[in-house]
Order: C-alpha cells, then sequence, then structure tokens
C-alpha cells in the first residue's frame, strides 16, 4: 500500500503546483489588463490636461478613475485568491472551509 499512498501524494504535490501555477498567471494577467485599462483611460484625459483649461478637474478625475479601476482588479485578484485556496484545499485532500465549519446534521 506504501507505493499507492506515495504516488497519491505525489499527484496531489503536482496538482498543488499546477494550481499556484494559475493562480499566479491569472494575478499576473489582471494586472497586465489593469495597467492596459488604466493606459486607454489616461487617454482622453491626456488631451484635456494638455488644453491647460481643466488642469485641476483633470487630475481629481484621473485620481478617481485610477481608484476605481484598481478597486475592480483588486477584487479580481482577491477572488482569484480564495477560488486558489479552495482549489488547494480540495486538491490537497483536506475538507473544504464550508464541510469544515458546517455543523453535523443530527436528526
Amino acid at each position: 500500500m506504501a507505493p499507492a499512498k506515495g504516488k497519491k501524494r505525489e499527484v496531489r504535490l503536482e496538482a498543488r503546483k499546477i494550481a499556484d501555477l494559475v493562480q499566479r498567471e491569472i494575478d499576473d494577467g489582471a494586472t497586465t489588463v489593469e495597467e492596459i485599462h488604466k493606459a486607454i483611460a489616461n487617454l482622453p484625459l491626456d488631451i484635456l490636461e494638455r488644453l491647460d483649461v481643466f488642469d485641476e478637474m483633470v487630475k481629481d478625475v484621473r485620481k478617481v478613475q485610477d481608484t476605481s479601476i484598481g478597486a475592480i482588479y483588486d477584487v479580481i485578484r482577491r477572488v482569484n485568491h480564495e477560488v486558489g485556496n479552495y482549489a488547494k484545499e480540495i486538491l490537497g485532500g483536506r475538507p473544504t472551509r464550508k464541510s469544515a465549519h458546517t455543523p453535523a446534521h443530527s436528526g
């Protein structure tokens, strides 16, 4: 039985490595898309800023825009992190948080 257990552990470890890789790639992808999103969103503000008429307004809009875009991608990264943790729990053969915290049904 020992070789089967060792093989099972090896498969779980490999699956967790893949889950980590996928999680990192999603985070990196979200960061790249966030940078592109901000660059595109800044184009009209850059033009308005050059006019020197709306200078203060553009600075305020830019702050709000950067904060809101950043918040969106922070949520994506947080969800990715939680899904990654959940996947690792499943792949590790441990009970998931839901089943671990759910009281036993008596009845």
